[in-house]
């Protein structure tokens, strides 16, 4: 088995037996560091507003701290728009303090960043390497009933856009609040939806 093979293979299995997408997250007990503390987070914490959990593999790695900054440079716009940030690795809440006291780029976190070291919440979202004990890049929008609406799954070399990922949520939140519409591709807020119908099948 190649090593890409080995990497895709337990969210295959997921896959194959379930989409993740509608279905409510399941019940997790976590430790986090945010704002120099550590506090607990569980899964009722994600009900009642809009939240994104956000996978990478490891601290103090290469790609992971360009896309951790990233998505702290758009914290305040996805505040804005309502949503909490949880970004999660198989690291412990230690690591993550020691990570945010010695990195420039860690440090503009203020979102919390919890510690999965059993694994837990990684392999509830289907998005373990079993091989290696590290998570792939995973990033999971939930709505306040607890249902997942958006998944997007990475391989290790491929960083993520937190930009394109506002973009998502502003489509999953107004086809939420916009029964009967539906955003085209590249919607952006303000342009024009889709209402499905029978008239409208093969002219667009």
């Amino acid at each position: 088995m190649n090593v890409r093979t080995k990497i895709l293979l337990p969210f295959t299995e997921h896959s194959m037996n379930q989409s993740i997408i509608n279905t409510e997250i399941k019940p997790f007990s976590a430790t986090a560091f945010h704002k120099g503390e550590f506090v607990p987070v569980t899964e009722k914490d994600l009900l009642g507003k809009w939240s994104v959990v956000f996978f990478y593999p490891a601290d103090f790695t290469f790609v992971c701290p360009t896309e951790l900054g990233d998505m702290a440079d758009h914290y305040a716009k996805l505040q804005e728009m309502g949503v909490e940030v949880y970004s999660v690795s198989t690291d412990t809440h230690f690591t993550h303090k020691a990570w945010h006291d010695t990195s420039d780029t860690i440090k503009k976190i203020q979102y919390p960043m919890i510690g999965d070291p059993t694994g837990t919440i990684t392999r509830n979202f289907g998005v373990m390497i079993e091989e290696d004990g590290l998570a792939l890049r995973g990033t999971f929008v939930i709505n306040p009933e607890g249902q997942i609406k958006v998944s997007e799954v990475h391989d290790l070399g491929i960083g993520r856009s937190a930009a394109e990922l506002v973009r998502k949520i502003q489509a999953a939140q107004y086809v939420a609040t916009h029964d009967g519409e539906v955003c085209p591709a590249a919607w952006q807020p303000g342009a024009d939806t889709l209402a499905p119908s029978l008239d409208l099948v093969g002219k667009i």
